[in-house]
């Protein structure tokens, strides 16, 4: 398994935190933003395996602020983030996966790409990382490549947004809940992982071109009221 991120503590320890599960990892120092930088890792993902076989993109700040006050720069890093270095990963994978004879691509976006919710620069480029999925599908298809996205909802993990919102506002994410999770509930990181890995399998050889909702069924991706 291939990894990049910019930062190389947690690079590293994401590594080691694999290679415990009995997985052959390697790590590079990436940053999307930067021409050539995920070029490299994966042509340095291929020279150590030998071969790309599956893609997943899972790179994405929440990004930008509404429009009045945001930033033509805004609206260009949430689309340089979100949209191009995934189109860059792609073509960058493709001779290496048609030479293996196919491969699977796994984009993650978000339901904030059709829910609306603050922030219009990150729902716009999640909404074109999905049509990325849809178009890419079918474009590769001839190549025996496989493109979905997954978007998942709210997850609730130690240390992310929606954890320390409950911290700081227990009775706003509470409200939160109640409104929108008819389970009752935030996702877990494990539910999306699923869906992933389902995804990249082959159990899902004949899914390509399309994208899987993991929200359980939220109404919309925000705890404000605007």
């Amino acid at each position: 398994m291939g990894i990049c991120a910019r930062n190389t503590e947690d690079l590293n320890r994401v590594v080691q935190e694999v290679q415990r599960q009995g997985v052959t990892a390697c790590g590079v120092v990436a940053d999307v933003k930067r021409e050539g930088d995920i070029e490299h890792f994966v042509e340095e993902a291929a020279a150590k395996f030998g071969r790309v076989d599956l893609l997943v993109s899972n790179v994405g700040p929440y990004l930008g602020g509404r429009l009045v006050t945001s930033t033509p720069d805004d609206w260009r890093e949430a689309f340089d983030v979100h949209v191009i270095h995934v189109a860059r990963a792609i073509r960058a994978c493709v001779p290496h996966m048609k030479e293996a004879g196919g491969g699977a691509v796994v984009i993650i976006a978000s339901i904030s790409g059709w829910k609306p919710a603050p922030r219009p620069q990150y729902g716009a480029a999640k909404a074109a990382e999905i049509y990325l999925a849809l178009e890419l599908g079918r474009e590769l298809a001839a190549e025996g490549i496989r493109v979905n996205a997954v978007s998942p909802g709210s997850i609730l993990f130690p240390g992310g947004g929606w954890d320390s919102l409950r911290d700081r506002d227990p009775k706003r994410f509470a409200e939160f809940i109640e409104r929108d999770f008819p389970f009752g509930r935030l996702g877990t990181p494990e539910e999306v992982a699923d869906v992933v890995t389902f995804l990249l399998s082959e159990r899902a050889s004949w899914v390509s071109g399309t994208q899987i909702c993991v929200d359980g069924a939220q109404g919309r991706p925000t705890a404000s009221a605007w």
